[in-house]
């Protein structure tokens, strides 16, 4: 069962259409096609390893929102809650006490902010379905979470960026997000078959991500990736 929480979007729209070998949504660079399945073509960046559906096929935003409401996560769900230790263990072993942070994307029930106030920090929410507080990304925190939320991304170069400047010097930025597997695994991957998931991010990705930012990284598991803002 996919335990994921809904998507909170910086902004949203209908975004443009690109073909094979356009440009990557991230870095800008060119790509070519990766896999192809009876309903979506899938591109992959040749300098960041970013794996895109075609925009032609990414959902509006009434798509989204259905998809989302499907879902039924709770706070109090303890099986939830130890999905969302993956990335609140590792974080909260970073933090120095009376931390602040923000919980971006945190969907209607956002477990992950309460399990870190639990702990002692403090924590903004936003999230354009069910939460929507813009006004928290017009400062900067000591730590960032987005859980559940790269993979919907329609507009990530802006978006993530736009994140890290929200981060004070020192910060941390904790994502979750299930990593791109070997291709010869892809076409039988549970998680591109997500219609909402349209990006598939690559260890490399995120390395490109951490020289992008002059930022420290770790990669844990398949699922979990933490930064350090210098």
């Amino acid at each position: 069962m996919c335990r994921r929480k809904a998507v909170c979007l910086i902004q949203t729209g209908v975004p443009t259409i690109l073909t094979n070998n356009a440009a990557c949504p991230l870095c800008g660079e060119q790509t070519t096609l990766y896999f192809k399945d009876y309903w979506r073509d899938y591109l992959q960046c040749r300098q960041c390893e970013l794996v895109h559906v075609e925009p032609a096929k990414w959902p509006d935003v009434q798509a989204e929102r259905a998809h989302y409401d499907l879902h039924n996560n709770q706070v109090d769900d303890p099986a939830y809650r130890a999905f969302l230790a993956r990335l609140a263990t590792p974080l909260l072993n970073r933090l120095p006490p009376h931390s602040e942070g923000l919980d971006f994307g945190c969907g209607p029930g956002p477990a992950l902010a309460t399990m870190l106030e639990e702990a002692g920090h403090r924590v903004a929410l936003h999230d354009v379905f069910f939460r929507p507080n813009p006004s928290a990304l017009e400062r900067q925190y000591d730590f960032i979470t987005a859980t559940e939320v790269l993979e919907h991304l329609h507009r990530p170069s802006e978006e993530l960026d736009r994140l890290w400047r929200c981060l004070k010097s020192g910060g941390w930025f904790g994502i979750m997000t299930r990593r791109l597997p070997e291709k010869a695994a892809f076409d039988r991957w549970h998680y591109r078959r997500d219609p909402t998931h349209v990006l598939f991010f690559a260890d490399q990705t995120f390395r490109w991500l951490a020289a992008r930012w002059l930022a420290e990284m770790e990669l844990m598991g398949k699922d979990v990736v933490i930064f350090r803002a210098m």
